[in-house]
């Protein structure tokens, strides 16, 4: 697949089959994210990679409690209280695994750099086959120091991205999108 071809084509999935990725194919697609550019050359990122449908399904319902816990400090999310509330709702959408990306806040540009970094994932995901979404629900949750403790993730990391990767369910369509001119 060629570059372009996947920038166009790329889309978020939320239907996932179930089985799992290839270790060699995860190693692969995070070794791809660290080619990302990071500012200074700092290369602030810190990947974890979860697996394990059972685990998964309790990280959403934690996630989704600890949303709606904090909620009120949250007012972008208020449109999203039903389906947060409702305990079939599955954050992670049935995905065989979450990479979460996580940037070492000494590096000035950690957020940009954790970034670039997921969406190269994303991108060699799709040139593979492989669907992906960024998951903003984990971010709440998975980036408290209880959670990062589990995990031995150093205190100094911030959670950027939470990325599922994994084999989709469905045939995607092509999006149409028109340009614009500005002019003032």
């Amino acid at each position: 697949m060629e570059l372009l071809e996947a920038i166009r084509g790329r889309r978020s999935v939320r239907k996932y089959k179930g089985e799992q990725l290839p270790e060699k194919t995860v190693r692969e697609l995070l070794e791809l994210a660290a080619w990302a550019p990071s500012g200074m050359n700092t290369q602030p990122w810190l990947y974890v990679v979860i697996e394990g449908e059972e685990y998964l399904r309790d990280l959403s319902d934690k996630c989704r409690a600890y949303i709606l816990e904090i909620m009120d400090e949250l007012p972008a999310l208020q449109n999203y209280k039903t389906a947060l509330s409702n305990p079939d709702y599955n954050i992670f959408y049935g995905a065989p695994a979450l990479v979460l990306i996580y940037g070492n806040q000494n590096a000035f540009t950690y957020p940009n750099d954790c970034s670039m970094a997921a969406l190269n994932l994303m991108l060699a995901a799709w040139d593979r086959g492989i669907g992906s979404c960024w998951i903003g629900f984990a971010r709440a949750y998975c980036g408290t120091p209880d959670f990062k403790a589990e995990l031995k993730v150093p205190p100094e990391y911030q959670l950027v991205a939470p990325v599922l990767p994994g084999r989709r369910n469905y045939s995607i369509q092509r999006n149409s999108w028109k340009f614009k001119s500005y002019q003032g």
